[in-house]
C-alpha cells in the first residue's frame, strides 16, 4: 500500500504499470493479508521492483534538473566575486547531483 501511494503521488502509477499490473496490485491489497502463493509473491515482487525502478529515476532526473539550474546560478555568483574556476562548476555532473539532491530533501 505505501509504495502504491507513493507511486500515485509522485504520477508514476500509471506510467509505470499495465492496467494488467494495477488491476493484481489493486485485488491484492483489497483481498489478500499475506501472499501465500509463490506466483503472485513473484509477480507482486516484480511489480514492485518496476515501481522503485521509476522511482528512483523519477528522483534523479528531478535532482538533475533542479541542479543543473542552481549550480548555473552559483557559478555564475562566485565568478561575479572573482572565483575564476566557477565557470566549471555548472559542468560538473557530480557537484550538479549533489545540489539537486540537497535542493530535493529540504
Amino acid at each position: 500500500m505505501k509504495v502504491k501511494s507513493a507511486a500515485v503521488r509522485r504520477g508514476v502509477w500509471y506510467d509505470a504499470l499495465s492496467k494488467t499490473e494495477r488491476a493484481i496490485v489493486d485485488l491484492t491489497i483489497k483481498c489478500v493479508e499475506n501472499v501465500r502463493s509463490p506466483i503472485l509473491t513473484r509477480a507482486i515482487t516484480r511489480i514492485l521492483g518496476k515501481i522503485s525502478q521509476t522511482l528512483q529515476k523519477c528522483f534523479i532526473e528531478k535532482a538533475q534538473e533542479a541542479g543543473s539550474d542552481l549550480a548555473k546560478h552559483l557559478s555564475m555568483v562566485a565568478e561575479k566575486w572573482g572565483n575564476k574556476t566557477a565557470q566549471k562548476w555548472k559542468h560538473d555532473k557530480k557537484f550538479i547531483r549533489f545540489l539537486g539532491v540537497t535542493a530535493l530533501n529540504t
